[in-house]
């Protein structure tokens, strides 16, 4: 029952920390039951308790608990076109993204859980160049939007800013004096709340994230408005 979840085992903590000393394919054949035990089913869980969560925030947003093609990221590294060939990834993380989304680089929320870093929250990673421009136009048509998104006493309390690399001077075609262009520069446009580790571990977790997500609805309302998709469907 989604209700059920009650936090991540301390296991899928040590499972990780097992996993960052001893990454190779030999080690991680040899306890592939742990990875199901402690990371994937756990997570899978979470994915669940996180549905009904998740639509109190938004019903334009997935939580989906299959271990494969649903929130869940893999935990193998493509080392296709890396110098580090190691090919397990030392962490964990899931994405809720938008219904009119495909990949990584979609509208959604994110959850990571690593030994000593766990943190959560939403935006969107690297989103293609046409959709980069619309959200940028959105921030000039709207710069009081934006800045009210994003600029409060309580987002900065719980995620201290918007973050994302950055161009190195403003973007073709907007004003390199405008207030705000260090917004304007970014190419991702994202923001999370970094949490002890040892609250992953307890039931108030998925609590807490779920608040987190809330904090978050007036910026990922203004970038679903930028781009054009709905941030609830009866929008």
């Amino acid at each position: 029952m989604a209700d059920s979840f009650q936090g991540f085992p301390p296991d899928l903590f040590k499972f990780l920390r097992s996993l960052s000393r001893n990454n190779d394919r030999d080690w991680f054949n040899a306890n592939k039951q742990r990875y199901k035990d402690n990371i994937v089913a756990p997570m899978s869980d979470f994915i669940s308790a996180m549905d009904g969560k998740l639509a109190k925030v938004s019903d334009c947003f997935l939580a989906d608990p299959r271990p494969n093609g649903g929130s869940m990221f893999r935990i193998y590294r493509d080392i296709r076109f890396s110098k580090d060939k190691r090919p397990y990834k030392d962490h964990v993380a899931c994405h809720f993204r938008h219904i009119g989304g495909r990949d990584f680089s979609a509208l959604g929320f994110y959850v990571h859980l690593e030994p000593k870093s766990v943190f959560f929250g939403g935006g969107m990673y690297h989103p293609p160049n046409p959709v980069l421009r619309d959200i940028r136009a959105g921030i000039v048509d709207d710069p009081t939007g934006w800045k009210r998104a994003t600029r409060s006493k309580a987002f900065k309390t719980r995620f201290g800013a918007v973050e994302g690399d950055s161009l190195k001077r403003a973007p073709q075609g907007f004003d390199p004096e405008h207030p705000l262009v260090d917004d304007l520069k970014r190419k991702s446009f994202f923001a999370v709340q970094r949490v002890d580790p040892d609250l992953a571990l307890t039931k108030e977790f998925a609590v807490e994230v779920q608040k987190s997500f809330v904090a978050l609805k007036p910026m990922m309302r203004f970038l679903a408005e930028s781009v054009g998709v709905p941030f609830e469907l009866d929008d």
